[in-house]
């Protein structure tokens, strides 16, 4: 009855061991990236004012980090590209940063995708970091894809 008992809570704590550190390993891979999340998008007097909140998941940390995004219309047509510079992104931090798009309606865009990352530069970072693993999301009715 002892030896019952001893393998049931050796099999019980081995279970409560690997479903711990199966969340540690998820919530590991969810932090080693960096998400984009367009928070507003609102006229302006130039046009389109959209406002981002980006964290930087990395290890690492980012001198200088730009995205290429793409502007869908309502009929999924390409509006227009560009290149927005997110400038310095700490490692561990998350920052603001708002662009001014001269000439864009706002209600004119339906969707935005992050096409690419010209710019993903700091110490120890490879090129290709800053869209490996990149989270994308929308607090807004204008859906951001990456």
């Amino acid at each position: 009855m002892m030896a019952c008992r001893s393998r049931f809570a050796f099999s019980t704590a081995a279970l409560v061991l690997s479903l711990t550190g199966a969340a540690v390993a998820q919530e590991a891979t969810a932090a080693s990236g960096l998400t984009i999340e367009l928070n507003e998008i609102a006229p302006s007097e130039k046009g389109c004012k959209l406002t981002f909140v980006a964290g930087n998941g990395l290890q690492q940390s980012l001198s200088k980090v730009s995205f290429e995004f793409v502007l869908f219309d309502q009929k999924g047509l390409v509006e227009r590209m560009a290149v927005l510079d997110f400038r310095d992104l700490p490692a561990g931090k998350t920052k603001v940063r708002q662009f001014d798009l001269s000439g864009t309606k706002c209600e004119a865009v339906k969707s935005l995708l992050i096409n690419d990352a010209p710019a993903c530069v700091g110490v120890g970072v490879d090129k290709g970091a800053c869209m490996t693993g990149l989270k994308t999301g929308s607090k807004s009715a204008v859906e951001l894809k990456g």
